[in-house]
């Protein structure tokens, strides 16, 4: 039997084993204020996603947009984060500012860059995770059909903006079949069901989720068929939390797609969430190694309980 033929990715030769994770989601530039200092950062959970797959030995494919005031390239791709001439736009980037005040932030969409529509793509698995729109609702069809495991962050189809660009969330419609694994708050998940928590969690999965992942600050549960699952990120100062989420999803969908094991899944993306909060650093300087990471979801493993339902 002949082996596996190599594969290329943006001229870089892929060993047969080594997995790829496509993100479709666009690269943002955010304006981080906290604690009376603005600090301005690439971000949006193509990076915070991109990079923590990358620190758990995966190759990125990314389908992203940017325009030229994003000055931030060069210093990515040296972090094995490439971008097709596909992500080039002649409209600016997609740039948020953002009010951090301790756990809470208030939100402001300052410019939106084109929508993502190229999803071919060799990939093992997508993350999608649009910021504001990005990604129409059939361009989610079609990758659902093309991937065998989907994880949705919902947000940005959740997201609208007021008279001042003031970000808020508003009930949406969105059909969530073939979805492998989705990651809510309690706020993107009563806007996509109604309900709340327990109740919440359900409608997901009767929408069609496979693993409905339910961030409610410290407190993460998963439900898997008739099982929750609860974990808690110990207490800590809690500093900046921007792309902590996306932190949170990747390491969940890079480690079940390792492992098939969601139990060992969740506590990674518990780990990696805690992992990144403990850097007390801004913006993308708080992804975590892999090592800690690692060493966190061992612990946590041994902490996790369950109920039925």
């Amino acid at each position: 039997m002949s082996a596996e033929p190599e594969k290329e990715l943006n001229g870089k030769v892929l060993s047969p084993n080594q997995m790829k994770i496509a993100i479709f989601s666009h690269c943002t530039i955010d304006e981080i204020s906290r604690e009376g200092k603005t600090v301005e950062t690439p971000g949006g959970p193509a990076l915070y996603c991109g990079l923590t797959a990358k620190n758990m030995k995966f190759e990125v494919d990314l389908h992203t947009k940017i325009g030229s005031d994003f000055t931030f390239k060069e210093d990515l791709e040296k972090k094995g984060i490439f971008f097709p001439q596909s992500a080039m736009s002649e409209n600016p980037t997609t740039r948020f500012m953002l009010n951090v005040m301790g756990t809470e932030r208030e939100l402001y969409l300052k410019t939106r860059c084109d929508q993502i529509q190229s999803i071919k793509s060799d990939a093992d698995a997508a993350i999608v995770s649009p910021v504001f729109d990005e990604i129409a609702e059939e361009t989610l069809d079609d990758i659902k059909e093309n991937f065998d495991f989907t994880l949705l962050d919902p947000q940005g189809y959740l997201r609208r903006t007021s008279d001042d660009n003031k970000v808020f969330m508003d009930k949406t419609l969105l059909d969530l079949s073939k979805i492998s694994a989705i990651k809510t708050d309690p706020d993107e998940a009563f806007y996509l069901t109604g309900l709340k928590e327990k109740e919440a969690m359900l409608a997901l999965q009767k929408k069609g989720v496979k693993h409905v992942l339910y961030t409610n600050k410290q407190n993460i549960t998963m439900l898997v068929k008739d099982r929750m699952y609860h974990l808690k990120i110990p207490n800590m100062k809690i500093g900046d939390t921007t792309g902590v989420g996306d932190i949170f999803c990747a390491a969940f969908a890079c480690s079940y797609l390792k492992e098939k094991d969601p139990i060992w899944a969740i506590c990674f993306a518990v780990g990696a969430a805690q992992a990144a909060l403990e850097i007390q650093a801004t913006g993308l300087s708080k992804i975590p190694s892999g090592g800690d990471t690692e060493r966190n979801a061992a612990y946590l493993y041994n902490l996790m309980q369950f109920s039925s339902v």
